[in-house]
């Protein structure tokens, strides 16, 4: 998997279905994508997930749905990759491979109908509403399915998204389909990112990491992300920021000291512009929820 952008799922030549478990004590933190559709339940650990210009969170009993060659990552959070963690994640994936199908197959009446699903390459959704619990039961139990049985339940998860499209929430606006040597420069710059972002970094260190001038790198980034440099780096650390603002009782100033910014005036600012909601607003609301 050292050329993650060739991320290849572990199948046989005709195999439509397959079925991933990730236990351990992260999930795999490289910016990847494949051609195979993705239906993910998260069933243990927290962090963010990343998607061309989307930043959020994921946590326990989040779904998310992929289209084919959505360059993602689910990064676990600092506290997964401490020595001494005893955290750990647990999250279920079903694959759907549609070139194992071939031509004919989709000419088949009563596949016909999943050629829309193809028709979502490159985005990416989190499902919500009533057919979540659904879903979920049946990514909890896959493992329990062989053969026509896995098939079936397979077709179901389609079924089940195509009636309920509103419930597919959108997540993503921009997210190319990456070669290899765009992939795996993009990759290093989100590893450089992702463990830096509460540092001081600039611009000038990025490009060092992609190889490219400061000019070159603005441009590669920005086509890739949908923003520059710098509105990513806010998104990363506002996602922290809002994890730290429901899961702690630290004070507002603190926060945003850790997160990376100096400037508490310039946190409550760059805050509200991505939250839509003051830092203090915004944890009343969620604890009340």
């Amino acid at each position: 998997m050292s050329k993650v952008i060739s991320f290849q799922i572990p199948k046989s030549q005709k195999e439509f279905i397959r079925y991933q478990e990730d236990r351990g004590a992260h999930f795999y933190d490289k910016l990847h994508q494949h051609p195979q559709l993705q239906l993910t339940l998260i069933l243990e650990g927290k962090g963010q997930f990343l998607s061309g210009d989307y930043v959020g969170r994921f946590q326990p009993g989040d779904v998310f749905f992929l289209g084919e060659n959505v360059p993602h990552v689910f990064r676990s959070d600092s506290e997964y990759f401490e020595s001494e963690s005893e955290l750990i994640v647990a999250g279920n994936t079903v694959f759907f491979d549609f070139q194992t199908l071939g031509k004919a197959g989709l000419e088949v009446e009563e596949l016909n109908s999943l050629q829309k699903f193809r028709e979502m390459a490159g985005s990416c959704f989190q499902v919500k509403g009533e057919i979540l619990d659904e879903l979920s039961g049946i990514l909890s139990e896959f493992s329990a399915f062989q053969g026509l049985e896995r098939f079936l339940f397979g077709i179901k998860f389609f079924m089940l998204l195509d009636s309920a499209k509103s419930e597919l929430i959108p997540l993503n606006q921009s997210s190319p389909n990456l070669n290899e040597r765009d992939g795996t420069r993009m990759n290093q710059v989100m590893q450089f990112l992702l463990e830096n972002r509460f540092q001081t970094i600039n611009l000038d260190q990025a490009a060092e990491k992609a190889n490219l001038s400061k000019e070159a790198f603005c441009r590669f980034f920005k086509l890739r992300t949908g923003k520059t440099f710098t509105q990513y780096l806010q998104q990363l650390r506002i996602a922290e920021a809002q994890k730290l603002l429901l899961e702690t009782d630290l004070g507002i100033a603190e926060i945003a000291f850790r997160v990376g910014y100096e400037n508490l005036s310039y946190f409550n600012r760059s805050f509200k512009k991505l939250s839509a909601k003051s830092p203090r607003h915004y944890r009343a609301i969620q604890k009340r929820a």
